[in-house]
């Protein structure tokens, strides 16, 4: 899962991340301001953004109506000390208010979870297929499945989106530290590892090709 963080302190981040890598495979991104924010929407996917409030409700709205034409499901989450104007925050778009307790890391990435419980999962276990993230390691009919690196990643992250398509652009933004260097054939390569090894432990195909949209992952 990628993350953009807006408005935060680089250390408060790097905290924030190591809380929230407890409960997902994820990349964070940190944006200066709302205007940095920008330059970061316009060229990656998120499925995350976590703001802090600057105050200034035109760039906000502006801001939130930009993300989610971009990508419906991408969740926002805003820190403010403004309590009394929750509504306002909700009727703007956003899908949580924090008020209190910003200035710690754990409490914060808590909150994450509860927004984004559907895509957490320390395993995966699907009739005799045991996928461990947390450790990972897979396991088939209590076979061991050798799979390391972007290649367990990416099953990892279908496998939690189950009958999702994600594009081999989603992919690699969910998954690479700096996408824009990395080309399609590397997601392509990846995924034709994960079949050619999982196949020749389970006798099917798991991830599948939905034509001109890219891969789902379906048992």
């Amino acid at each position: 899962m990628r993350i953009l963080t807006v408005g935060f302190d680089d250390d408060y981040v790097k905290e924030l991340e190591k809380e929230l890598e407890k409960y997902f495979i994820c990349i964070v991104d940190n944006a200066k301001d709302m205007y940095d924010a920008t330059n970061f929407t316009d060229f990656r996917h998120y499925e995350l953004v976590i703001i802090v409030d600057e105050g200034v409700k035109f760039s906000l709205e502006r801001y939130v109506n930009e993300v989610k034409k971009k990508k419906s499901e991408t969740k926002i989450i805003i820190l403010t000390d403004k309590v009394r104007q929750q509504k306002e925050f909700f009727d703007l778009g956003i899908d949580d208010v924090i008020t209190h307790h910003t200035e710690h890391p754990d409490l914060v990435a808590a909150r994450v979870l509860a927004n984004m419980r559907h895509l957490f999962g320390t395993q995966v276990n699907i009739d005799k297929l045991v996928i461990d993230i947390a450790n990972k390691k897979i396991e088939f009919d209590e076979k061991i499945v050798s799979l390391n690196g972007k290649t367990f990643d990416i099953l990892a992250y279908l496998a939690l989106r189950k009958q999702r398509v994600f594009s081999k652009d989603e992919i690699i933004n969910a998954l690479w530290e700096e996408p824009e260097y990395v080309s399609d054939n590397t997601v392509e390569v990846a995924i034709n590892q994960i079949r050619k090894r999982l196949k020749s432990i389970l006798g099917f195909q798991v991830i599948h090709t939905v034509r001109r949209r890219g891969y789902k992952f379906s048992y």
